[in-house]
């Protein structure tokens, strides 16, 4: 997905005295302050679910704050001089070359015979061989071949330090099902936000003659900027809807989903899933508010169509945000990550699902992996997935077979059972509720803190 996730918000409360607890996230404010990631965002902080202490600003992109220690208290005066100071570390902490900058270096670079096409890997730079010497104590690589810059997202190293950035990039096996299924529900434009594999795949394709598809990429990590010009792809946080280009960049994206009724466009996202829900959605409205002020009203209700990639047990609260959204069985797998990865080289099935304000019927999914169409559900689901007559849907959220409990009256996990101390299923060997052993945010048993699904409702 995208890079950086702001999610468990571990990080905002270490060093700051907040203990134990949740936050809460409430949003973004006009004339928030900026870090070097956009504007940031307001939290509080809660103790079982009641608002305590004073709310603060910290930064939207990073949870960690090794990565950006922004903070500052929401009452807090600031003179003239850390504003300034605070200005200038916001610029200093731009990258060094500009979006412009990198397409005419790619220019150059493209033009160059293979034996001086180099790439720095210390610094994820393609080099030209003027800047050689500057990089002569690092690593990097070189005869960079025309397929490289074609796949930049193998050619870069995936940012993988797990509380800042999650960048896992989708199979190829997931990337082509997604392409193909866009190509035949008829869409011709793709909005890829923080799902760099697609729009590389798209990109890719696009010298081919009957390929009409084209994607726009909007991601937080400027190291694309050196491979795709500025209608390709935009710097974008997507916690805080923030395009890094300005004006520039958000008229780019607005003329991308203008369209007209033979160019169809839908959104694609796949972000960090330690992402808060809520300020993921706002920017995702954001995004669709776009979509429909480009068509001077001629979209009358509807939604700009989208499938959100994300894990299964956030299913509550996406459709807390997008009650027209459903949740697919298809299993999207990724390249670099052990647990997320189909069949047997995995250590288990991916959790992560598409959620998606499509027809669930139009999104047809392999048969050859398993998939069949429930006729009284109307969609596909994971051949595992029976039909609960009692529920009457087809009820498993993780591709095995669920039973129905009489007592919960639903359909539980298998490995669950109904314990009567706390009046609910359990796996087994739980500790009861009544010893409050549940999570410290909500109170409820199942689940850790760092995973509950109320950790940061509004």
């Amino acid at each position: 997905g995208g890079v950086m996730a702001a999610g468990s918000t571990r990080g905002w409360e270490s060093g700051r005295g907040l203990g134990s607890g949740g936050l809460v996230l409430l949003g973004l404010v006009p004339g928030a302050p900026r870090c070097p990631h956009g504007p940031a965002l307001l939290f509080v902080k809660t103790n079982q679910g009641r608002e305590e202490g004073r709310r603060f600003y910290a930064c939207s992109a990073c949870r960690d704050r090794k990565d950006c220690n922004f903070f500052q208290w929401e009452d807090e005066k600031v003179s003239e001089t850390r504003l300034a100071a605070r200005e200038e570390y916001n610029r200093n902490h731009q990258p060094s070359f500009t979006h412009r900058q990198n397409v005419e270096r790619y220019k150059d670079f493209v033009l160059l015979p293979f034996s001086k096409r180099r790439f720095c890997q210390e610094c994820q730079q393609l080099l030209l061989p003027a800047e050689w010497e500057e990089h002569s104590a690092h690593q990097f690589l070189c005869d960079i071949s025309t397929a490289q810059l074609k796949s930049p997202s193998q050619l870069l190293n995936p940012l993988e330090n797990k509380k800042t950035n999650a960048q896992y990039l989708f199979a190829d096996r997931s990337c082509q099902f997604l392409l193909d299924l866009i190509i035949d529900l008829g869409f011709r434009r793709v909005l890829s936000v923080g799902a760099p594999r697609l729009h590389e795949m798209i990109q890719s394709k696009a010298s081919q003659e009957d390929f009409r598809i084209r994607s726009l990429l909007l991601d937080i990590d400027f190291r694309y900027s050196q491979f795709y010009t500025e209608d390709e792809f935009c710097h974008y946080n997507m916690f805080n809807h923030y395009f890094f280009g300005g004006e520039a960049a958000r008229e780019t994206c607005r003329k991308f989903l203008y369209q007209d009724n033979v160019e169809r466009v839908i959104m694609v996202t796949d972000p960090p899933f330690g992402g808060l829900v809520e300020a993921l959605a706002s920017s995702f409205k954001k995004l669709m508010a776009m979509w429909k002020e480009t068509e001077k009203g001629g979209h009358n209700n509807q939604e700009m169509p989208m499938f959100w990639i994300f894990p299964y047990f956030f299913e509550s609260r996406i459709l807390e945000f997008f009650p027209s959204f459903s949740m697919m069985d298809y299993q999207v797998d990724y390249d670099n990550h052990a647990l997320y990865k189909h069949g047997k080289t995995g250590r288990r099935q991916s959790p992560v699902r598409i959620f998606t304000n499509l027809t669930p019927s139009m999104i047809v999914l392999p048969v050859e992996e398993g998939y069949r169409f429930c006729a009284i559900c109307q969609r596909y689901v994971s051949s595992g997935n029976q039909h609960c007559e009692i529920c009457n849907s087809c009820t498993s959220k993780d591709g095995r077979r669920w039973k129905h409990c009489v007592l919960c009256k639903k359909c539980v996990k298998p490995s669950w059972f109904h314990c009567n101390s706390c009046n609910c299923c359990a796996l087994q060997n739980h500790t009861c509720e009544k010893t409050d052993a549940g999570c410290f945010v909500c109170g409820k048993a199942g689940h850790k803190r760092s995973t509950c699904p109320s950790l940061s409702r509004t």
